[in-house]
Formats: structure tokens, sequence, C-alpha cells
């Protein structure tokens, strides 16, 4: 069986860009825009792996991310993102709600090989 992820993003062409690369190692990608709907995928049926942007439209990541962990708390979490933080944020996050941060910016053969390193296909 496939390992799903649910992808949230507001951009469009990142959704797009992440869900394809994604489905060439098989997974099976639930892509959606807001935090709202993501809550509700969760809830539906629980992914393997969650990719949050930080910044949403109608919420922060971060609050997302802890809604998220109190749906799903054994499921790692990814935070997708174009700002940049302090080493010591970085550490503390990790360390309470999320297995890694990843630039929006880098390489997206990057951002696979984490995803595939953090959730193996």
């Amino acid at each position: 069986m496939k390992k799903r992820i649910l992808l949230i993003d507001d951009e469009l062409p990142i959704r797009e860009l992440l869900t394809l690369g994604l489905q060439r190692y098989g997974y099976d990608i639930s892509g959606v825009a807001s935090g709202a709907e993501g809550k509700r995928n969760a809830l539906e049926r629980t992914p393997d792996l969650i990719i949050s942007d930080l910044q949403l439209e109608d919420t922060d990541g971060l609050s997302l991310i802890g809604e998220l962990k109190a749906i799903a708390p054994n499921v790692p979490v990814i935070l997708l993102t174009g700002v940049l933080f302090d080493p010591e944020t970085v550490r503390e996050l990790l360390d309470r709600n999320m297995a890694i941060y990843i630039q929006k910016t880098g390489k997206l053969q990057d951002i696979l090989d984490e995803v595939v390193r953090i959730c193996p296909p």
C-alpha cells in the first residue's frame, strides 16, 4: 500500500511541483491549500507524513502543526518555508513538533530526498 503524504501549501505551483516529484516515488499525495482543509483531511484519513507551509492564508504553519499533532501525534511533520529561523528556534521547534524544516528555495531533489529519508516509500 502506498504511503500517504498530506501536503498543505497555499501556493498551487508548489503543491503541483511537489506532488509530481513525490508521485514518482510512489507516494499517494493529498494536496490542500489551507489549514482548515489540512485538518479535515487528516481527520478523514491519517497520513504517514505531513508537509506544511509556514505561512498560510488562513493560519500560520506553527499553529497548524500543533493542531495536526493533536490529531495525529505520531505522524512526522516537515515544515516547508521560505522564512529563515535562527538555530536555537529551529532546535526547539524540531524537538517539539517537527522532523525537519526545509527551505522552499532549495533544490527540489533535496526536498524529495528528505521526504524519502523521513518516510521511505
